[in-house]
């Protein structure tokens, strides 16, 4: 449900803000005044492209942002699909710069307009008479019989059944395409994985022997510049811990004179003490260098070996050969176990194919079973609304399992007697299929929870009675569902549970469109206006009363 809309900057509009009732909204005003700017600036929140040609002031940002309340909706799944925080009060803000970037977020998080797109159709549903409809879309017919059929609980174990299956047919397709090719490599495998096991490689090897060759190599430097660091800093007459130590003494003799002299102290005694550590390990170092041979020998065999191991295989490091050996690993027990594996996957497959054709099957008997309580539930609804000779039937034909099921529906239309009905996109006229769309919907928000519905001028083409029993079926649909209709007619109008009036400012020097909610007297003499023109009589406006039910 649409909590609160702002438009800043969008074509003729400066600045508007609206909150809807979470029933039945209607917006009317004059041909031009901005009703329909208003909803291209929504249809900017559902992912359409814009450039700076929208930009009321060409120096400013345009920002469109909606606050909606989704709860009911079931979208967590969704959010988490699409990376995105979920709230239950989901804001959606579209920000066009005057250089022509677009920004799409969604609860404060940048997002593509693909995907404001994904989320925007599921939050809000904009019904036009001059759009393309998707009345005659395979997806939008079953989405239609499912919803009536409640079949909510049963499409989604479906899609879980179907998810399992096409990983089943598709792990037993891959194994069957890699199986000869698997085959064929096998003893190659076999080669190559004997040779790096037989190497009893190990991670971290590499450079531990690298540092003992370079040792080994080098033994008699190290040991004489280890020698000359001991004989400088502790074992000469002259040596740097002995000179240390007197300085050390010289300043014990003073260090009670002064606080500052005490810390000096401190610190020097931690260099001695640090000193002697350090000498302790280089002595401990020289003693540990002894040239042995063959180990040396050993390391730059074990070494080679690592080397050519590391070019044969082009690996950069030991890390990335080991990887190599397991999944050599891997391809030689696989190519071990092939016609195990193959004959496991098939099973999975044809299991997974059981348990999703069943449930398809389950899926099938339901949606036939509404067929007929949906027809003529829609026809009466028609006829309602001024097709009297209205036939609705539904076809179904079986087809392949798809993530939809294993059916194929066409929903065929006549409005004219004796005339067999046909798919829907060969035989309904504009007005004959906004009122076919609308009893759609009508149906499916008793049965669902629907998206804010906004119907831009579904009543043209209708009058009088039939206006009437539109309006009255608008003010029962948005007990459930909040509507929001852009409309000319009076019967409409007199219906909605808030009303919105656009009209044109021309106060300053550049027009601008603006938006009120009208008050109980307000709206009194908007209706009269509908019904009698700019100055309505005595009689509209006792028109405009009794539709209002005064």
């Amino acid at each position: 449900m649409l909590k609160h809309i702002t438009i800043q900057n969008y074509a003729l509009i400066k600045h508007l803000e609206l909150e809807p009732s979470p029933s039945l909204n209607v917006i009317t005003g004059e041909t031009g005044a901005g009703k329909s700017i208003m909803l291209g600036a929504i249809g900017l929140l559902m992912g359409n492209r814009a450039d700076t040609k929208v930009l009321w002031d060409e120096e400013q940002k345009c920002i469109i942002e909606g606050s909606f309340a989704i709860k009911e909706y079931k979208l967590k799944s969704v959010f988490k699909a699409e990376d995105l925080d979920y709230d239950e009060i989901t804001v959606i803000r579209r920000e066009i710069s005057p250089g022509g970037k677009s920004r799409a977020f969604i609860n404060d998080t940048p997002v593509t307009l693909e995907v404001m797109k994904r989320i925007g159709n599921l939050l809000m549903d904009i019904h036009s008479q001059h759009e393309t409809l998707q009345l005659g879309q395979q997806s939008f017919q079953l989405r239609l019989i499912d919803a009536y059929a409640a079949n909510h609980t049963l499409r989604e174990q479906y899609a879980t059944d179907w998810q399992a299956y096409v990983k089943a047919r598709k792990d037993f397709e891959n194994l069957s395409a890699e199986a000869d090719t698997l085959r064929q490599e096998a003893d190659y495998v076999r080669f190559q994985l004997d040779e790096l096991n037989q190497a009893h490689l190990e991670e971290g090897e590499q450079e531990t022997l690298e540092s003992e060759v370079k040792v080994m190599d080098h033994t008699s430097e190290i040991k004489s510049s280890f020698n000359l660091i001991l004989d400088a800093v502790t074992l000469s007459d002259f040596a740097a811990r002995v000179k240390l130590s007197e300085a050390r003494a010289a300043l014990s003799s003073v260090s009670s004179y002064s606080p500052a002299y005490a810390a000096l102290l401190q610190r020097l005694e931690s260099v001695l003490i640090e000193l002697d550590d350090i000498m302790s390990e280089i002595e401990s170092e020289e003693e540990k260098i002894e040239f042995d041979p063959q180990h040396a020998e050993f390391a730059k065999e074990r070494l080679s070996t690592i080397y050519k191991l590391l070019k044969k295989h082009k690996a950069e490091d030991l890390k990335t050969l080991l990887a190599i050996q397991e999944s050599l690993s891997q391809k030689d027990a696989l190519t071990s176990n092939l016609d195990e594996s193959l004959e496991r996957a098939k099973q999975d497959f044809e299991a997974a194919l059981k348990v999703v054709t069943a449930t398809a099957k389950k899926l099938t008997d339901s949606r036939t079973k509404v067929f007929i309580p949906l027809c003529k539930q829609l026809t009466a609804l028609l006829q309602e609304l001024g097709i009297p000779n209205a036939t609705l039937q539904i076809d179904m034909q079986p087809a392949e399992l798809s993530a939809q099921g294993a059916d194929r529906i066409d929903i065929l239309f006549s409005a004219n007697k004796g005339v067999a009905p046909r798919p829907l996109a060969q035989v309904a006229s504009g007005g004959e299929f906004s009122r076919l769309m609308f009893s759609i919907k009508y149906v499916m928000a008793e049965k669902t929870a629907m998206p804010t519905l906004i119907l831009d001028e579904i009543d043209t083409g209708i009058s009088g009675e039939v206006a009437m029993k539109l309006g009255t079926l608008m003010k029962t649909m948005a007990t459930r569902h909040q509507l929001i209709a852009i409309s000319h007619l009076p019967q409409i109008a007199a219906k909605g549970d808030a009303h919105y009036f656009v009209y044109k400012d021309n106060t300053s020097s550049k027009t601008i469109s603006a938006i009120k909610v009208l008050s109980a007297e307000d709206r009194v003499q908007e209706i009269a206006k509908m019904i009698g023109g700019a100055k309505p009589s005595k009689v509209a406006l006792e028109n405009a009363q009794e539709l209002l039910g005064r």
